[in-house]
């Protein structure tokens, strides 16, 4: 069984909890406040070689407990929490606001279990990119005179070569979080980013990564891969249509950093069913997946097809 570390309040002997809100360690009992750069000597004690750091992930009680964010475990980064749970819960209700299609009843009836603030485990990747592109283009003019309406097409082949420079692209680097949840929760952003210190875990949880670097780097390359076609494809918006037709990329001195990033969980229950919500602890964008009604669901098709109907028939009479 791994020791338990907690960091007590010189003034009450209370346990100490980040607070997010102030950026500070702060006692809960005595509403003393701690800077960060005072408990580094600490940390320098609990993340030792000879020690074992990590969080109970099993109760709510603000500790760290030896075993999980030292030796090759340490991460070299965290963005620490910017809100609190109030206000996890506050963005849930307002994610329910304004959707048309989400049962009425679900705001009223839909209940919290358990809402957790997770440091999700990310490694985060830097890359230097060549690419170089050719393109199928093609650009069409139009204009009419008094009697007739004139359409010219001219076609192109094109070739674009650059440079990109990729820093910090975040892959999720544990397997028991859902890549696209996480992904849907971006941007965090790095210049909030500090060195780590094992204090920014007490009163959270924290998962180790279980997904190393080495098999991030497929995932990596793929978003490096998608962004760089996207940065070319977007130097031809001028044309009217566009198709590519062959591309290389190569990718150079690639680096990996490891870093937590800061997520509230909240799962909740609804008709015996359970739903899954998250929050980006940095920004506070919100996400989850919603039950939908299919009432309304099917009375909404009936309104657009009216609606798509109604403009078909009165396109085909001004033709007429």
């Amino acid at each position: 069984m791994a020791d338990v570390f907690d960091y007590k309040c010189p003034c009450c002997a209370g346990k100490l909890e980040f607070n997010s809100g102030v950026q500070k360690m702060k006692c809960p009992y005595c509403d003393n406040e701690f800077e960060m750069e005072l408990l580094k000597e600490i940390d320098e004690e609990i993340n030792s070689p000879k020690e074992d750091v990590m969080e109970c992930p099993y109760c709510d009680s603000p500790i760290v407990m030896k075993g999980q964010v030292s030796g090759e475990l340490k991460p070299d980064l965290i963005i620490p929490f910017k809100l609190d749970k109030e206000a996890a819960k506050q963005g849930l209700l307002k994610h329910l606001q304004g959707k048309k299609l989400l049962p009425k009843v679900f705001k009223d009836e839909n209940h919290i279990d358990e809402v957790k603030g997770i440091y999700v485990p990310f490694w985060i990747f830097d890359a230097d990119v060549d690419a170089n592109y050719t393109y199928k283009a093609s650009l069409e003019k139009r204009w009419e005179d008094e009697n007739y309406r004139y359409k010219e097409t001219s076609h192109y082949s094109v070739y674009r070569k650059g440079n990109i420079s990729f820093q910090g692209i975040p892959v999720d680097g544990s397997a028991k979080m859902d890549n696209t949840l996480m992904e849907s929760l971006e941007p965090f952003y790095l210049e909030d980013a500090v060195d780590f210190q094992t204090a920014y875990l007490a009163g959270y949880f924290a998962d180790k990564y279980d997904v190393t670097s080495g098999e991030s780097i497929d995932r990596a390359n793929q978003r490096v891969r998608q962004s760089t076609e996207l940065a070319f494809r977007q130097t031809l918006n001028q044309y009217t249509y566009v198709e590519k037709e062959a591309g290389n990329i190569k990718l150079e001195n690639g680096t990996a950093k490891y870093a937590l990033y800061p997520v509230w969980i909240l799962n909740t229950t609804w008709k015996d069913e359970k739903f899954v919500f998250a929050m980006n602890g940095q920004t506070g964008k919100f996400v989850g997946d919603l039950p939908m009604d299919m009432n309304e669901y099917w009375k909404w098709v009936g309104i657009y097809s009216a609606m798509i109907t109604l403009i078909a028939f009165i396109c085909l009479v001004v033709l007429i």
